[in-house]
């Protein structure tokens, strides 16, 4: 049976009166003690006893404040509840704790996923509040942008410093729309993202709708826009290497069928379109080369290859337009039987696009050299090397893109198609190597592609 807390009060304070006036009157009645001592001896046990009798009273308060500190160390206090209102609060707090500590668990745990799956993921995520102050950016957008991590509270206005950002951010805060754009950062090394901001709205009946801050999601596109880039280029060049020769064949022709058929000039006409012709047939032969090389069926047949015969057999292909030139082609390898492992086509056709490349703009009467190398890190290293009129440094990290040229003039004069360093570089790569290029103007150029030793050669999509 329950005792009520007001009862309880009541029956002991009526307790402690009896005992007072029961001590008091033995002393001053009984014993012939004075007033003032008997009401003093009798103060001294009622004193002690309401000592206990209101300990006991504040046991549940007690308690109660030590569950309520203990939510802030994930502790519990377990105790006896009395039988009274002190005691059903005391259970209430219980239950409050206990509750508190359980959304607390599922709060942290929360947390530690969200944390996870921003860490984990590759695209920046930043989140600002209603008043756009950050609070929060992930590691992968630190990164992209190269900033510090104490951005906590500042706008992204201080810390992006992209005007676009920032008015996207204030018109959804303002409206609690979707916005998507791309921005460029030029303080992170150029980079092209595309931008969504989405508004975080309340769920809460009492304002629902009202927009609490903005997430913000940056996706890093500035590989596909450079690839956009050279897709673009490509569809530019192609158009304008097939365009020039196709222009000169149906000029020449139309002269023909006008008449020119019985001129002494109908012989030369017929020798340009047949030029014309073959240069038409070239770029169709080292685009199906390229797009072949490129293609998921594309493999290469790898054998132990003796160097000496494979730059003889790219020697021989090239040797009447060497010596129309007066250019003499050396080379030397590290000892007289030394081997490549490789596809054998694929390699005559590196060797002979180079040398083809080097025949072009050597000078006439310059030499060309072979170098073949075994004591590099990266494996065998062979070298192509020419006296000719060089390249600016400028171009050298692009002269491996397709239907790229330094001197286009030149290039078109000499029947260069503008392919065959892209089909080097494809091949190359294909046997996991590498090429590059090294120059000086008026001194020549050195090309270089390196084989592996002996290892499992691979598609390029691969």
């Amino acid at each position: 049976m329950k005792l009520r807390f007001q009862w309880r009060m009541t029956a002991y304070f009526v307790l402690l009166c009896l005992f007072f006036i029961g001590i008091y009157g033995y002393l001053y009645f009984s014993m012939k003690v004075s007033w003032f001592w008997s009401s003093l001896l009798g103060l001294l046990p009622v004193s002690f006893f309401a000592y206990l009798m209101f300990r006991n009273l504040a046991y549940p308060i007690k308690r109660m404040t030590e569950v309520v500190k203990g939510l802030t160390v994930d502790h519990q206090i377990k105790g006896i509840h009395p039988y009274d209102e002190m005691g059903d609060l005391s259970r209430a707090v219980d239950e409050i704790a206990s509750q508190l500590r359980k959304k607390i668990a599922e709060v942290s745990e929360d947390k530690e996923y969200l944390q996870a799956v921003l860490k984990g993921m590759m695209e920046g995520v930043l989140v600002v509040d209603d008043k756009k102050r950050i609070k929060m950016m992930n590691e992968a957008l630190r990164s992209l942008l190269s900033v510090s991590p104490d951005v906590a509270d500042k706008t992204p206005l201080e810390v992006i410093r992209n005007a676009d950002l920032e008015s996207s951010i204030q018109r959804v805060l303002q409206s609690g729309n979707t916005e998507a754009f791309e921005m460029e950062v030029p303080s992170a090394g150029g980079k092209t993202f595309e931008v969504n901001v989405v508004g975080i709205s309340s769920s809460r009946k009492d304002s629902p709708g009202k927009v609490l801050g903005a997430i913000t999601v940056f996706h890093d596109i500035t590989r596909l826009k450079r690839l956009e880039k050279v897709r673009q280029d490509f569809v530019a060049n192609l158009s304008h290497e097939l365009r020039t020769p196709l222009t000169t064949i149906k000029g020449y022709a139309e002269t023909l069928l006008d008449g020119a058929l019985k001129e002494d000039v109908a012989f030369q006409f017929v020798q340009v379109i047949n030029r014309h012709a073959d240069r038409l047939t070239k770029i169709v032969e080292d685009l199906l080369t390229l797009s072949k090389i490129e293609s998921k069926e594309f493999s290469l047949i790898s054998e132990r290859l003796l160097a000496s015969e494979l730059i003889d057999s790219a020697l021989d292909v090239v040797k009447e337009e060497a010596d129309k030139k007066g250019m003499a082609i050396s080379w030397s390898e590290p000892t007289p039987s030394f081997f490549i492992f490789g596809d054998r086509k694929g390699l005559e056709q590196v060797l002979i696009n180079l040398l083809d490349n080097a025949i072009k703009y050597g000078r006439e009467g310059g030499n060309i050299k072979i170098l073949v190398n075994n004591n590099t890190k990266a494996g065998i290293q062979v070298s192509v090397q020419d006296d000719g009129i060089g390249i600016p440094k400028e171009d050298l990290s692009r002269i491996f893109e397709r239907f790229y040229r330094v001197d286009k003039g030149r290039s078109k004069e000499l029947g260069g198609t503008g392919l065959g360093l892209s089909i080097v570089k494809h091949i190359v790569q294909a046997h996991g190597g590498n090429v590059w290029a090294e120059s000086q103007i008026g001194k020549g150029s050195t090309f270089y592609f390196t084989l592996p030793k002996q290892t499992k050669i691979s598609s390029p999509s691969s």
